[in-house]
């Protein structure tokens, strides 16, 4: 199913899509490189447009999951 994601971050983001998902669900999400990982649904967020919002976060913290949105993120020191 088509979403948009917004607020990325290294860990997940928040996505927008017409389906409501259950907080606590792990989903599929797949990008347009092709590369897919699970990731949780961790709450709902106000709807943006009468579009549901979640905030997911990424199940695995792997190579998959840090190079998922194709940018990279500046280290926390």
């Amino acid at each position: 199913m088509p979403a948009m994601a917004t607020n990325l971050n290294k860990h997940g983001a928040a996505v927008q899509l017409h389906r409501e998902l259950l907080v606590g669900s792990i989903v599929s999400v797949k990008n347009k490189r092709g590369i897919e990982v699970s990731a949780r649904v961790i709450s709902q967020m106000v709807a943006r447009h009468g579009v549901p919002t979640y905030a997911i976060e990424f199940v695995e913290q792997d190579d998959k999951a840090r190079d998922f949105w194709g940018i990279s993120f500046p280290s926390v020191n």
